[in-house]
């Protein structure tokens, strides 16, 4: 895989807002909610693509696992609903499809895979779908802000010009 500059460092900025933002966290029975994660992932799946998505939703956990602000069940929801995003996007060319993957990417899948990391990592009892509701009303609404947004961008005419200049050689 070759590496785009300009996609580096949209994913940095997206990692930039994340972890800044992540003091909006909102708990939510056994996990926290962060809807600015999932709304980073919409963003990153449509304009950069899969791994990149992946990549920006392992270095936003990471970072607000180390500040304190995030916790390991972090990684297999935004991971796996940024990478279900990108993919869906990138083989449709279609918005729902990018929305619907990263909902049941980190909702239901993510919060499946949240199971033996709560269990295993974290010494937590839980059960094998105790994640899923949270993680999908989490998911819920940063895609709803997601929608707002890429509206936004594409009646502006700025979502055609992005994903133009994204695909340009840096």
């Amino acid at each position: 895989m070759k590496i785009n500059t300009k996609k580096v460092v949209i994913s940095g900025m997206l990692v930039a807002v994340a972890v800044s933002l992540s003091s909006f966290a909102v708990p939510i029975g056994a996990s926290k909610c962060f809807p600015i994660q999932h709304l980073c992932n919409v963003i990153a799946g449509v304009f950069l693509g899969p791994f990149y998505g992946v990549g920006m939703a392992f270095c936003t956990s990471l970072i607000r696992n180390m500040m304190g602000t995030g916790s390991l069940l972090a990684f297999p929801g935004s991971m796996i609903g940024a990478y279900l995003c990108g993919m869906l996007y990138q083989h449709t060319g279609k918005l729902t499809a990018a929305y619907v993957g990263e909902v049941v990417g980190t909702g239901i899948i993510g919060g499946i895979m949240c199971y033996p990391v709560a269990t295993l990592l974290m010494g937590k009892e839980a059960a094998l779908f105790a994640y899923v509701l949270p993680f999908l009303l989490s998911t819920g609404c940063g895609t709803a802000m997601a929608f707002v947004l890429i509206g936004a961008l594409y009646k502006s005419g700025a979502f055609e010009y992005l994903g133009h200049m994204l695909e340009q050689k840096a």
